[in-house]
């Protein structure tokens, strides 16, 4: 029987312009469930990181609800939004958002940090999560030393390192050449696959979208299309 993770109704999203608004996301609704491998599709400016945000909670709706896990984003607390984000779900961003300073491993630990396991425990997940990636021979570079797939795939082991019930990727292929940015969709893939994660993307990448199997269409924030993809 399908669970559903997420829950979208009457969805709007506004943000002040000078003396209006810009209403970036307009009578949204939508549901995901379990292990989908689903993307957000449209031009910059159509709302797919806005929305993104939204599930993620790092944003709130300004009319209408999104129920995450059960639990509506607009009634969590500072703390309890960020424990949601802290362990059910991971983000992986085009920018890496990785600290230069800090190893591959420290990198990846960062999100073990804030939940209380034993060192012996994060490195048990930190190894795992690497070995997923394909980078357990750069546990000790600095992003610096890395090329821009690599950093990415790091970015991944980072995401995945707490297994969270979901994933949210936006535009993670748009600095990466071809070849890097199918190893990434492949590795994705195959995580989605064994774990049941259900990843969501932001993208209006044709690379990405190949690999999806289902399609969500916005167009000045609203959703246009929506079509499951079965011969995946």
């Amino acid at each position: 029987m399908a669970s559903t993770l997420i829950q979208i109704e009457d969805l709007i999203k506004t943000f002040p312009i000078g003396k209006g608004k810009f209403t970036a996301l307009n009578e949204i609704n939508l549901s995901f469930e379990k292990g989908e491998f689903a993307g957000l599709i449209g031009p910059s400016g159509s709302g797919k990181t806005t929305l993104l945000n939204i599930i993620g909670s790092l944003d709130v709706p300004t009319k209408g609800t999104v129920s995450v896990l059960g639990k509506s984003v607009s009634d969590l607390s500072k703390k309890e939004a960020a424990n949601l984000r802290n362990i059910h779900i991971g983000f992986i961003f085009q920018t890496y958002n990785l600290l230069p300073v800090y190893t591959v491993y420290e990198n990846v630990e960062l999100p073990l940090l804030l939940q209380k396991y034993s060192t012996t425990e994060r490195k048990t997940k930190i190894m795992k999560s690497l070995e997923w990636a394909g980078l357990t021979d750069k546990v000790r570079s600095r992003p610096t030393q890395l090329s821009g797939g690599e950093c990415q795939r790091v970015s991944i082991a980072r995401a995945m390192v707490k297994e969270p019930e979901i994933v949210l990727a936006d535009e993670p292929t748009a600095n990466l050449d071809a070849k890097n940015s199918h190893h990434i969709l492949r590795t994705m893939e195959k995580l989605n696959t064994e774990l049941k994660t259900t990843f969501i993307f932001a993208t209006h990448d044709e690379k990405v979208i190949q690999y999806l199997r289902r399609k969500i269409n916005l167009e000045d924030g609203k959703v246009v299309g929506d079509e499951q993809i079965t011969n995946k």
